[in-house]
């Protein structure tokens, strides 16, 4: 058996697509919607993913303002002008792209912007709603990957979902995702003990682990669905948390790296943009 592959590069064109119909209608009626990017310092990783968002606002015809800083921007300074953007009557979403310079702190800039503005999904309150059920901003990777599940018709109620890696921003709200679902949920981490005896057991296995081919062929279920989230650097090019040539011999379905898992990241920005567009303008 071979797996079936997870196109997310197909599926974001076919979702931009969509956004791009529906941020047309909405200038057809005065309405633009409008995204702030916060670059702070020179982080090579950041500036590219922020072009990219900045290229993908352009192609959808949402309105971008993309912010600049040195590394030495202060604390103070990082927080008032998100307290302005706030109070922009353009601007709908706010994101300040990660990692910040270590004098700031990234738990006091994310819970400076305003909630219904938090287009990446990082805000407390954003994240108690996930976890209870309610409306509010899902971070764009998780939700994301819950879009291309649906899209490939691939069933969650009654699945066990295996998730390595608890992080913020993939981890913990996938599993929320997941779970609010009906598939049962387990997460590992660093401190996990017999990895594989779980991730053997997994019908859907989510790889967030940052570790380049840390999922080998031996710690799969045959037949399980495997999305892997890593993206990882190595002389020969990006690679997952995945080993995908092992591993598509034994799953039903798998995500590339690249062209997988990533472009429905920055799609999802786009769509939570103009959601929050939507719900500003009332």
């Amino acid at each position: 058996m071979v797996a079936t592959l997870i196109d997310g590069k197909a599926i974001a064109k076919a979702t931009r697509g969509r956004i791009k119909e529906e941020v047309t209608q909405m200038k057809a009626a005065g309405i633009t919607p409008g995204l702030a990017v916060i670059l702070v310092g020179e982080n090579p990783a950041s500036i590219t993913y922020v072009r990219s968002k900045e290229r993908a606002c352009e192609q959808a015809g949402i309105y971008s303002r993309v912010i600049r800083h040195p590394a030495t921007i202060t604390e103070a300074e990082l927080l008032q002008e998100i307290q302005q953007l706030n109070e922009d009557p353009s601007i709908h979403g706010i994101l300040v792209q990660l990692p910040l310079p270590p004098h700031i702190s990234e738990d006091l800039v994310i819970e400076a912007i305003r909630v219904e503005k938090d287009v990446d999904g990082f805000h407390p309150i954003n994240t108690g709603n996930l976890v209870v059920g309610k409306p509010g901003f899902v971070p764009c990777t998780p939700a994301g990957i819950m879009v291309m599940l649906e899209e490939m018709k691939i069933p969650i109620a009654g699945k066990h979902a295996v998730i390595v890696g608890r992080s913020n921003i993939v981890g913990k709200p996938m599993a929320s995702l997941l779970l609010n679902q009906n598939a049962t949920v387990t997460i590992c981490h660093s401190k996990t003990v017999e990895l594989g005896e779980i991730t053997r057991q997994a019908d859907i296995l989510v790889a967030a682990v940052g570790k380049p081919n840390f999922i080998s062929k031996a710690e799969v279920k045959p037949g399980a669905v495997v999305i892997d989230v890593g993206i990882n650097r190595l002389p020969e090019g990006l690679v997952g948390d995945v080993n995908f040539e092992e591993v598509k011999e034994v799953a039903s379905y798998i995500t590339p790296v690249p062209g997988g898992v990533g472009p429905m990241t920055i799609t999802m920005l786009l769509e939570n943009t103009i959601q929050a567009c939507k719900q500003l303008q009332g």
